[in-house]
C-alpha cells in the first residue's frame, strides 16, 4: 500500500512539474523575456531559462513514466477484472507519450531558436522584421508547441483523476457487474 501511494504521489506530482513548468515557461519566462532591451537578448534568456529548467523536466518525465509503471503492476488485477480501466490506461499511456514528443520536438525547436539568438526577435517565439526563415520557423513552431505543451500535461492529469474516479467503490462495482 505504501509504495503505490508513493508511486502514484510520483505520478502526480511529475505531470503537476510538467503542467506547471511548461505553462511558466511559456507565460512568465517568454513574457518577461520580451521585456529585454536588446533584441538579441530576449532569444538569449529565454533560451538559457529553458536549457535550465530542461533537466528537470526530463527528470520528471522519467520519473513520472517509472512510477506510472509501478501504479500499473500494482492495479494489474484491477485492470484485468474492471471494466475500462485497461482502456483508458492505454488512452492515458498514448497522450502521455505524444505530449513526451511534443516536448521534445519543442526543445529541438528551441535549440534552432538559441543556436540563432544573435539575429534578435521581438520575443522569445515572435520573430522581428527582417529574421532569417530558419528563425522565423522555428519561433512559429515553438510558439505553437509552448501552448500545445501544458494542454498534453493538463489532458494528462485529467485522465489520472478519471483513473481514481474509477476506484470509487460505486464505480468499482459497475465496472466489475459488467
Amino acid at each position: 500500500m505504501a509504495g503505490n501511494l508513493i508511486a502514484r504521489s510520483i505520478h502526480d506530482l511529475t505531470a503537476g512539474a510538467w503542467f506547471g513548468g511548461s505553462l511558466m515557461g511559456a507565460i512568465g519566462l517568454n513574457g518577461a523575456t520580451a521585456e529585454a532591451q536588446e533584441p538579441a537578448e530576449r532569444t538569449r534568456l529565454s533560451s538559457l531559462g529553458w536549457k535550465k529548467w530542461a533537466p528537470f523536466q526530463t527528470a520528471a518525465f522519467g520519473a513520472h513514466i517509472l512510477a506510472g509503471l509501478a501504479v500499473i503492476w500494482e492495479n494489474k488485477g484491477r485492470m484485468a477484472e474492471q471494466h475500462g480501466v485497461t482502456r483508458l490506461t492505454i488512452y492515458k499511456s498514448v497522450v502521455t507519450l505524444a505530449g513526451a514528443a511534443v516536448s521534445l520536438y519543442a526543445g529541438l525547436q528551441g535549440a534552432k531558436v538559441d543556436k540563432l539568438a544573435n539575429e534578435g526577435a521581438a520575443g522569445a517565439t515572435e520573430p522581428k522584421p527582417g529574421a532569417s526563415e530558419e528563425l522565423r520557423s522555428a519561433q512559429r513552431q515553438l510558439k505553437i508547441l509552448q501552448w500545445a505543451i501544458p494542454v498534453f500535461a493538463g489532458w494528462v492529469i485529467v485522465l489520472g483523476a478519471k483513473h481514481g474516479e474509477m476506484q470509487r467503490p460505486k464505480n468499482v462495482f459497475k465496472g466489475l457487474a459488467r
